[in-house]
C-alpha cells in the first residue's frame, strides 16, 4: 500500500514545514488528519445552517448567510486577479466584514497575513515585502487613520501588492469594496470558481505573526489540518457547543482570538458576538443583548464591562465562564462566575485550566496542555537540562501543533529549537504535579518584553527607532506596572547633548513620523544621565525597572498625600 502524503502539492519558498517521521507519527496515531481547516469550516456552516453565527449591533448573520458571502467574496478576489497561495494583508479591525474576508480568503487557498489595524509603514512596509503580499485589505471607514490613503502609499512601497479591498465606507481611489465584490459575484459563479480551488491539508492555510520578541513581528505559518486539531482541542478542553456564545472584543486577527475562541466556536456551531468599537456602551448592549456564555477580559474590557457583569443574576452568573491570564481568583470573587486561566504561544502550545481542578491549580496555574500530544520540558534557561519540578527554568515546546521554524529565517531559528525539534519559548514556568496530574505555573519572561493588554511590543525594536531620533544618544524601554493593561511603556533615555530639551510630545511625534504602530509608543519618559550597570559592567533593566517601581510609588503617595 502507498504511503499517505504528508507533504503540500506546492512548497511555498520560505515556509518550513513539519518534520517528515514525526509528522507522518501523528497522522498514523490519528492525531492529525487529512481534513483542510477550510472543509471544517463549510461542514460546520452546512451543520448549523439556519443558526446565527455572527451577532452584534450591526447585523447578524447565519451560518448559510455567512457561507454564502465568504464564498463569494473569496471567488471575487480570485476573478480579481489573485492566485490560490497569495498573500493577503488583513488590516481592520473587529466588524463582520473582517470574518467574511478571512474565511474568504481560505476558501480562495489565499493566505491571510493576521496584521494589527494599528500597524503602520514600519511593519506593513516590512511584512508586505517579506511575504510578497499581493492583496491589502484594509477597514477603509476609520475615522482616525485615512487607511485608504495608507494602502495606496503601500503599494508603492511593496511591489508585490496589486489589489487593496476596502472592508467599509464609501468606495476610494483604486480600492475596491468588500460589498461590491461580493455583489457582484453570484453564488453559482461563485461556487464554480471556487471548485476549481485545491484543498491541501499540509499547506499554510495563514501567517501569523509573533510577538515581535527579536526585533520586528516574525511571520509563523500555520497550517491547515494542525490549525484544525488545534482549534478542535480547545474546543473539546472547554466543552463548547452549539448554544455557546463568544464575547472575546481582542482583536479577531490575534492568534488567542482565532485558535482558542471565535474558531472552534464557529467549529461548534455558537454565537460569535463582534463588537466593532470596545467603547461602554457597545460592550454594555453586546453582553445585555445576547448573554454570552464565554468571556475573554483582557486589558481594558474588564474596566469596561465589570459593573454590569456584577449587577447579573445568580441564574446568568452560574451560565458564563471567564478566561483571562491571571487573577482568577479575583475575577470570581469579583463577577459571581468561574474563571479559567490560559497560557498560548502563536507559535503552539495551549494550556487552560478547567472545570473539576483542584483548587490551587485554578487559582495560581495556567493548566495542563489541551493535547495530551504537546510535550513540555522545564530545563535550565538557554539549555537543554531539565530541572526537576517545583523549580523554574525555561519551557520548552513540542507538539503536533507547534511549529518547526519561523518564515524565511532558517538560519536564526538554528537558536530557537533545540535539535530534536523542541521550541524554545523564553517564558518562565515552574511544574507541579497535582492529584497525579502535572500542571504549569508561570513566572515570567527571558525575553525583553512588554506585554500591554496582550500585544507583545519587542523593546530592541522600539529602542532601534526611538535611538534615531536627534535628540536621543541612547534609550532603555522598560514595561511599568499598570492596573489596567498590566504594562505600558516607559523610554529612559539619555539625550543627545546640546538639543533641544526631550520631551514625551516631541518623541512620539518622531515615532509617529517614522510610521511606528502607536500602541508602541512609551506613555511615559525618563531622562536620566546614564543607565545604571550590574557587576560586570553591563546594563540593567533591573535596576531600571527598581528605579520606575520606587518612583511610580513615591507618586502614589505624594497624589494620596495631597487629596487627604
Amino acid at each position: 500500500m502507498q504511503a499517505q502524503p504528508t507533504q503540500p502539492r506546492v512548497a511555498l519558498p520560505g515556509v518550513r514545514y513539519r518534520d517528515e517521521a514525526r509528522l507522518r507519527t501523528y497522522l498514523e496515531a490519528g492525531v492529525l488528519g487529512t481534513q483542510s481547516l477550510t472543509s471544517a469550516f463549510r461542514e460546520a456552516f452546512a451543520k448549523h445552517a439556519a443558526k446565527p453565527a455572527l451577532v452584534g449591533a450591526e447585523g447578524e448573520y447565519t451560518y448559510a448567510q455567512l457561507d454564502d458571502l465568504t464564498d463569494r467574496f473569496g471567488a471575487a478576489l480570485l476573478r480579481l486577479g489573485a492566485q490560490p497561495l497569495d498573500r493577503v494583508i488583513l488590516q481592520c479591525g473587529n466588524c463582520n466584514e473582517l470574518l467574511i474576508a478571512f474565511i474568504g480568503c481560505l476558501k480562495a487557498s489565499l493566505i491571510p497575513l493576521c496584521a494589527l489595524q494599528a500597524f503602520r509603514k514600519h511593519e506593513i512596509g516590512y511584512l508586505g515585502n517579506l511575504c510578497e503580499a499581493a492583496v491589502h485589505l484594509v477597514q477603509g471607514d476609520d475615522a482616525k487613520f485615512d487607511d485608504v490613503a495608507f494602502a495606496a502609499e503601500m503599494r508603492a512601497q511593496v511591489a508585490s501588492l496589486k489589489i487593496t479591498v476596502q472592508a467599509r465606507g464609501t468606495q476610494r481611489g483604486e480600492a475596491a469594496t468588500l460589498w461590491s465584490l461580493i455583489d457582484g459575484m453570484p453564488t453559482s459563479d461563485a461556487l464554480e470558481l471556487l471548485a476549481r480551488v485545491e484543498d491541501d491539508p499540509f499547506q499554510a492555510v495563514v501567517f501569523q505573526l509573533s510577538g515581535g520578541t527579536t526585533g520586528v513581528p516574525k511571520i509563523i505559518p500555520r497550517f491547515h489540518n494542525e490549525y484544525l486539531y488545534n482549534m478542535q482541542a480547545v474546543a473539546a478542553w472547554n466543552r463548547y457547543t452549539s448554544d455557546d456564545v463568544l464575547f472575546m472584543p481582542t482583536p479577531f486577527m490575534h492568534n488567542m482570538n482565532m485558535v482558542c475562541f471565535f474558531g472552534p466556536i464557529l467549529l461548534s456551531g455558537g454565537r460569535v458576538t463582534v463588537c466593532p468599537d470596545i467603547s461602554t456602551e457597545t460592550l454594555s448592549s453586546t453582553i445585555e443583548r445576547y448573554e454570552p456564555t464565554w468571556y475573554g477580559l483582557a486589558g481594558p474590557i474588564l474596566s469596561r464591562v465589570a459593573e454590569q457583569m456584577k449587577r447579573a443574576t445568580p441564574a446568568t452568573k452560574a451560565k458564563r465562564k471567564m478566561i483571562g491570564p491571571k487573577n482568577a481568583p479575583r475575577l470570581r470573587e469579583m463577577l459571581g462566575s468561574p474563571c479559567y486561566h490560559i497560557f498560548g504561544m502563536t507559535e503552539g502550545v495551549i494550556m487552560f485550566a478547567q472545570e473539576g481542578d483542584p483548587q490551587y491549580a485554578l487559582d495560581e496555574s495556567v493548566g495542563r496542555p489541551v493535547s495530551t500530544w504537546d510535550e513540555v520540558r522545564i530545563v535550565e534557561i538557554g539549555g537543554e537540562t531539565e530541572v526537576p519540578d517545583g523549580e523554574t527554568g525555561e519551557a520548552i515546546f513540542r507538539g503536533p501543533y507547534t511549529i518547526r521554524g519561523y518564515y524565511k529565517s532558517e538560519k536564526e531559528d538554528v537558536h530557537r529549537f533545540t535539535a530534536d525539534g523542541f521550541y524554545r519559548s523564553g517564558d518562565l514556568m515552574m511544574a507541579e504535579v497535582i492529584d497525579g496530574k502535572r500542571y504549569f505555573f508561570f513566572r515570567g519572561r527571558t525575553k525583553d518584553v512588554v506585554d500591554r493588554g496582550g500585544e507583545k511590543i519587542n523593546a530592541e525594536e522600539l529602542e532601534n527607532v526611538i535611538n534615531r531620533c536627534p535628540s536621543v544618544h541612547a534609550s532603555a524601554v522598560i514595561g511599568m506596572p499598570d492596573p489596567v493593561y498590566g504594562e505600558r511603556v516607559c523610554a529612559f533615555v539619555v539625550p543627545s547633548p546640546d538639543d533641544t530639551p526631550l520631551t514625551l510630545a516631541k518623541l512620539t511625534s518622531f515615532l509617529e513620523s517614522e510610521g511606528l504602530a502607536k500602541f508602541k509608543w512609551p506613555e511615559r519618559l525618563e531622562l536620566i544621565d546614564e543607565f545604571p550597570v550590574t557587576a560586570s559592567g553591563k546594563r540593567s533593566k533591573v535596576l531600571l525597572r527598581q528605579q520606575l517601581i520606587e518612583r511610580l510609588q513615591n507618586e502614589g503617595a505624594a497624589h494620596a498625600a495631597n487629596r487627604g
